[in-house]
């Protein structure tokens, strides 16, 4: 019988900080990073340094990369909101892949709620077909997931790419919108669509120009915002296996235009249970395992830590100075 090759390993910068910053070797001979809100949990140098990296591979993925909107605006806000995933050669140190994550701030039903948005995914044309698809479309937003103590929480995508607008309707739940019939938007869904079109569309480098079909959840002449490098004509957009999603994207989307559909879903236990069984290699389990369930007591333990720990304010607590209270 073949034996599974295991390659766990996870390090984490500090078991007690609020924001995640993990290494993972997903891969043989790969390191996977993953950092929270790097505009605020970094030092300017260690920021300067992540940027750099990131931009080493978005130049190998457009020569010309002229990008100007979330996290290579040159601004430090979207990178306090964001989440990078980073991959790198662990000989070598350089790195081949990324992904950043931006979380919004929408309201639903009245009540301010956060959405992961799946953000800009990019890897060296050098290492394509390596299987990173499964860490840059998934991994960030299950830990994240787990950090949450396992409540389900929203995502949103926006895209043009046949194959991504497949995975994300395969590995999230109640994803709208997608070719499978039992697909409906709901009043949920709208009202984070209207949200996120409202107050968010820098995130995705879409221009206050674009238009928005309600019905269809298409996003009209996207490309106008910053990420115009990122336009692609139908032929050249890489497909999905499914045919079914390959079809859906030709039939809704005008690509001379440049539109974009914006799909919102949900993680939760189910999505999760789904995104491991079927993305993530048996050799891989364990780390992501791991990071999951540290990350998840983390969300238990440390309340609790703060609340025995009387030498520090924990809410309207205040630290014992030793007198009588």
């Amino acid at each position: 019988m073949a034996r599974v090759r295991s390659y766990a390993a996870v390090s984490f910068r500090a078991f007690g900080r609020a924001d995640i910053d993990l290494s993972l070797r997903t891969h043989p001979g790969l390191i996977t990073r993953i950092v929270e809100r790097p505009g605020l949990s970094l030092s300017q140098a260690e920021l300067d340094e992540l940027l750099m990296q990131l931009r080493i591979v978005a130049g190998k993925t457009l020569p010309a990369c002229s990008l100007s909107y979330g996290i290579f605006s040159g601004a430090r806000e979207p990178l306090a909101r964001a989440v990078v995933t980073l991959v790198s050669d662990e000989a070598t140190g350089d790195p081949i892949a990324f992904n950043a994550l931006s979380v919004m701030d929408v309201e639903l039903d009245g009540a301010p709620i956060e959405v992961i948005h799946l953000g800009l995914v990019m890897i060296d044309p050098d290492v394509q077909g390596r299987g990173l698809s499964w860490v840059l479309y998934g991994l960030t937003t299950l830990l994240l997931f787990a950090r949450s103590g396992l409540r389900q929480r929203w995502i949103s995508n926006v895209t043009q790419v046949p194959a991504v607008f497949g995975m994300v309707s395969e590995t999230f739940s109640d994803v709208f919108p997608q070719p499978l019939g039992a697909a409906r938007c709901s009043f949920a869904h709208l009202q984070l669509a209207r949200g996120i079109m409202r107050w968010h569309r820098k995130v995705f480098g879409v221009g206050a120009d674009a238009g928005f079909d309600e019905r269809r959840f298409v996003i009209t002449d996207a490309y106008t915002g910053g990420s115009d490098a990122l336009k692609k004509s139908y032929d050249v957009a890489p497909k999905h296996r499914d045919e079914q999603y390959n079809a859906f994207c030709a039939r809704e989307l005008d690509y001379d235009r440049g539109d974009d559909v914006l799909q919102i879903g949900r993680i939760d236990l189910t999505g999760a249970r789904r995104y491991l069984l079927r993305e993530v290699p048996p050799g891989s389990l364990p780390a992501l395992l791991a990071a999951a369930a540290v990350l998840t007591l983390q969300r238990w333990i440390l309340p609790v830590l703060h609340w025995l720990d009387d030498k520090r304010a924990f809410g309207t607590l205040r630290p014992w100075t030793g007198g009588d209270r």
